[in-house]
C-alpha cells in the first residue's frame, strides 16, 4: 500500500510566488527518488481556531498563510530512502525554503483508506 508524507507549514503570503517555485523545483528531485504525487495547497478557508486549528498549530502570523503539503510515494522504505538520500544530494541542499521550518510540521502517514 503507499505511503504519505504529510506537512503543514506557514509561508508569508509576501512569498507566495517563491514558495510554488520552490515546489516545482523539488518536484523532479523527489520523483528520482521514487515519489508518485507531490500536492502544495495554499489555505483559503482556515477558520480560527479555538482550542485547535491549522493557524494554532503553526502559529500563524499576520501577513502568512497556512500551507498542506504532501508527498505519495509507493511505500515507506522509499520514502524512508528520499529522506536519507537527500541529505546527502548536494540538488536538495540548494533549495530555496521560503517558510519558517520552526513552525512546519510533518510526519508519515499509511493510509488505511484510498478510493
Amino acid at each position: 500500500m503507499s505511503y504519505i508524507t504529510g506537512f503543514l507549514t506557514p509561508v508569508k503570503i509576501a512569498d507566495k510566488d517563491r514558495y510554488i517555485a520552490s515546489a516545482r523545483k523539488s518536484w523532479p528531485l523527489f520523483k528520482a527518488y521514487g515519489c508518485l504525487e507531490q500536492v502544495e495547497t495554499w489555505g483559503e478557508d482556515i477558520p480560527p481556531g479555538q482550542v485547535t486549528g491549522f493557524d494554532l498549530a503553526v502559529k500563524l502570523e499576520e501577513g502568512e498563510a497556512v500551507v498542506f503539503s504532501w508527498l505519495k510515494w509507493p511505500d515507506r522504505a522509499t520514502a524512508d530512502a528520499c529522506w536519507q538520500k537527500m541529505e546527502a544530494d548536494p540538488a536538495f541542499a540548494d533549495m530555496d525554503m521560503p517558510f519558517d521550518g520552526k513552525r512546519m510540521m510533518w510526519g508519515g502517514f499509511a493510509p488505511v483508506f484510498e478510493s
